[in-house]
């Protein structure tokens, strides 16, 4: 049984409903599976070899996108189902998968609700995925719920601190308030936070604060361009200020200054983007 239930009246399951319908429009907007391809493919085969991916072991994605761990577990033998709330990422997913030979099965579902039994899966991950649902515990409920008692929460979060917790902080002012409730996705680059939410139902919790080198942008201006074309959430804050042109410029100009703070050395292009690998097991 479900732990948490965000639902509550009608007019608050309606509300949730339209969330998550904004929340999938987003995420189709730009080309996301590029982003995972071209600037973060190391991040999937890492996190699948935390959750345990290997034959005989079942896995779930959860908030998969396009499937970069998922694709990754499955080639490294197990039996896996990747689940997305946006199909669009969905049908991407399954089509990279089946030209790199994995075979997987992909399922729209909201991280929050996931239409999964009990301890189904031996292990469960998500890669910079859950963090963008919009209620944190009722998430991370999902996760404990459908791990079986022993299996391993493997997931891979942006911390606040690092280039996209920074990234988001940079748009907040320029992005739509959050409706009632919802929670920042860089909280779950917080080991403490993420500790909480887990809770005494995990025992072998582990977070570790790694750092992934991106070297796919020439300069600043080019890291701005390509997510204000590719990346969901900056492509609709950008829609938020289109009628203010300054707004568009400030903003403009603030992302191009931020990866200045974020280069390896002073001189490389490449930049470091922090993230949060947690691994636990369900008591």
């Amino acid at each position: 049984m479900k732990e948490t239930d965000i639902s509550g009246s009608d007019a608050a399951r309606e509300a949730d409903r339209a969330l998550k319908a904004k929340h999938r429009a987003m995420w189709a907007l730009g080309d996301y599976p590029a982003v995972a391809t071209e600037v973060i493919a190391e991040l999937g085969p890492e996190l699948a070899a935390a959750a345990g991916a290997a034959p005989g072991i079942r896995v779930l994605d959860v908030a998969a996108g396009s499937g970069n761990a998922a694709t990754a577990a499955a080639l490294a033998g197990a039996e896996v189902v990747a689940s997305d709330l946006t199909p669009e990422l969905l049908e991407v997913g399954r089509s990279q998968a089946e030209a790199a030979g994995a075979k997987l099965e992909w399922r729209q579902a909201d991280a929050e609700d996931m239409p999964f039994g009990d301890a189904e899966f031996d292990a469960v991950m998500s890669c910079v995925g859950v963090m963008f649902a919009p209620h944190h515990q009722a998430t991370a409920d999902e996760l404990v719920r459908v791990c079986k008692p022993g299996g391993r929460i493997a997931l891979t979060n942006w911390t606040p601190q690092g280039f996209i917790g920074q990234m988001f902080a940079t748009m907040k002012p320029y992005a739509a308030p959050p409706p009632p409730g919802a929670q920042p996705p860089p909280l779950w680059g917080d080991p403490d936070h993420v500790r909480a939410l887990l809770g005494d139902r995990v025992e072998d919790f582990s977070a570790e604060r790694r750092q992934l080198a991106v070297g796919h942008f020439g300069g600043p201006e080019e890291f701005r361009d390509y997510f204000k074309a590719n990346y969901g959430p900056t492509i609709a804050v950008y829609r938020n200020i289109a009628d203010d042109p300054e707004k568009v410029a400030a903003l403009d100009q603030a992302l191009a200054e931020l990866p200045e703070k974020f280069r390896l050395d002073g001189d490389s292009p490449v930049l470091t983007w922090e993230y949060l690998l947690v691994t636990a097991r369900r008591r």
